[in-house]
């Protein structure tokens, strides 16, 4: 139960991002346009499933060769994208103008924003997952959940503004999240914890 809960905190933490920029394209729209709100929630949910899978699946050729240290690079991995995220959510950023419903603007946005889902895949090759059946819960959970704050993050912007965006900062959580993630990874492997 408890990896249920791991794996759905860290879904939450990889769509953080695509959280904010969603409520930044509702805020642009000013409308509920379904068509875009849908296919750009669905780049979300695609690229962020696939790009944890393309970082297993290099790293996972070699993984064995650094088991001894794969917690601490798990670790690492994990507390400097959390770092970036919280510094992120402090940085006073100009809003960048961008056109939704274009399919080319909605398919860079959906891998600007899985990059990071990128070392999340090379961090399940270093801590135990070997097999693709290890990854199905994991890869549909994360994809699933940026899907579902794809079309929140567009409601919630074109429902509530741009004050939305100031208030909540979800970089700042989705920060914290992965620092608590990486953390607990290095205790359990140091101190044997379950």
């Amino acid at each position: 139960m408890e990896y249920i809960w791991d794996i759905l905190l860290l879904s939450v933490a990889l769509a953080m991002d695509c959280f904010t920029v969603s409520i930044v394209s509702g805020v642009i729209l000013k409308r509920y346009q379904w068509v875009t709100i849908l296919s750009m929630s669905f780049f979300f949910g695609l690229f962020q499933s696939l790009m944890p899978f393309m970082g297993w699946l290099g790293t996972n050729q070699f993984a064995h060769y650094i088991e001894d240290y794969d917690h601490w690079i798990a670790f690492g991995l994990l507390c400097f994208l959390g770092i970036n995220m919280i510094k992120e959510s402090f940085a006073d950023e100009e809003e960048k103008r961008f056109n939704p419903t274009s399919l080319k603007t909605q398919l860079v946005l959906a891998v600007a924003t899985s990059i990071d889902a990128l070392a999340i895949g090379i961090s399940f090759a270093c801590t135990g997952y070997r097999h693709l059946s290890q990854l199905t819960f994991p890869l549909i959970s994360i994809g699933l959940v940026s899907f579902i704050f794809g079309i929140l993050g567009q409601h919630l912007g074109v429902v509530f503004g741009e004050t939305i965006r100031r208030r909540i900062r979800p970089e700042l959580l989705g920060g914290a999240i992965l620092l608590f993630i990486g953390i607990k990874i290095l205790l359990t492997h140091l101190y044997g914890a379950e």
